[in-house]
């Protein structure tokens, strides 16, 4: 069977296990990152990531969770079939030889190739996404994306086309979309890489067992929010403003108003549950991907 075809299938099977594992960290890291900034002596909406579990499971149930999880399972095949195969691509354009292991250099360079490829469809994804799960937190903000009360991923959709610009306002949020992946999977694959080597005492990781691939997925997954979470945070307020007043202009002003009314903390809200979801879903992720890439020759 062709790498690519390897790659397509691989990354898709792999991509549903760190989907499904992963969202509700996921949807609680969102509704953190989006709830709206308190005013002065009052305290925010969400004490913690604890307090945004019991508030979302007491006003939703355990539904709330999941809710944003249809695009991403929709388009999880498309994301992550795009992304293992431009990186299998890059890694045969910068081999000398077939077959030739990649140094992490290397790796770092085909990660982020992935990325770019990646950020087109993230975007679209990602906006759909924290528009559903960031519903509730805004409630009560004055926001108008809260007037409009979603019916589902679909509905998000149709209200973007014929209300936010048409096509253009489903890439609202692609510069940080963008300064998140590549930097992100650049990151995500060198280290990916290098902890598979450094536990398989050299470049052939071919006999590493399913323990060592479990922990290096899952330090590689951390690396990823580690490298480029204060991007991710800039990126989730921007595609939840408010279309007709927004807040924001733009990337470098969400940045600087983030960080003069709420500190360095402010760009780190969520930071909790985006960690702890990226140990098991890139774990998941990693290990489901080389055992089915494995399985097929």
């Amino acid at each position: 069977m062709a790498d690519v075809a390897k790659d397509l299938i691989s990354g898709t099977v792999g991509g549903a296990a760190q989907l499904i594992v992963g969202h509700p960290f996921d949807t609680i890291k969102v509704k953190l990152q989006s709830q709206p900034t308190p005013l002065p002596g009052q305290p925010p909406k969400y004490s913690g990531a604890i307090d945004s579990v019991k508030q979302t499971i007491e006003a939703e149930g355990p539904r709330g969770l999941c809710k944003g999880m249809g695009v991403p399972l929709a388009t999880v095949a498309a994301f992550n079939a795009l992304l293992f195969t431009v990186r299998g691509q890059m890694e045969a354009l910068l081999r000398s030889k077939p077959g030739e292991p990649l140094t992490v250099y290397q790796q770092n360079i085909a990660g982020a190739g992935a990325g770019v490829a990646v950020s087109f469809l993230a975007c679209p994804t990602e906006l759909i996404k924290c528009r559903l799960q960031a519903q509730n937190a805004l409630a009560g903000s004055g926001s108008a994306i809260v007037a409009v009360k979603y019916g589902g991923p679909m509905d998000v959709a149709r209200h973007v086309l014929k209300s936010e610009g048409g096509v253009g306002g489903l890439f609202k949020g692609l510069v940080p979309t963008m300064a998140r992946e590549v930097p992100g999977n650049a990151t995500v694959f060198a280290v990916y890489e290098g902890l598979k080597q450094y536990m398989a005492g050299g470049q052939d990781t071919s006999q590493l067992g399913k323990g060592s691939l479990i922990v290096a997925g899952g330090l590689a997954g951390a690396s990823f929010w580690a490298a480029v979470y204060p991007t991710d945070v800039v990126k989730s307020v921007i595609q939840v403003d408010d279309y007709k007043n927004p807040k924001f202009s733009g990337f470098t002003v969400a940045f600087r108003k983030i960080l003069k009314a709420e500190g360095v903390k402010g760009l780190y809200k969520g930071f909790g549950p985006a960690m702890a979801r990226s140990v098991p879903a890139n774990s998941a992720c990693f290990l489901v991907y080389e055992v089915t890439r494995s399985s097929l020759g």
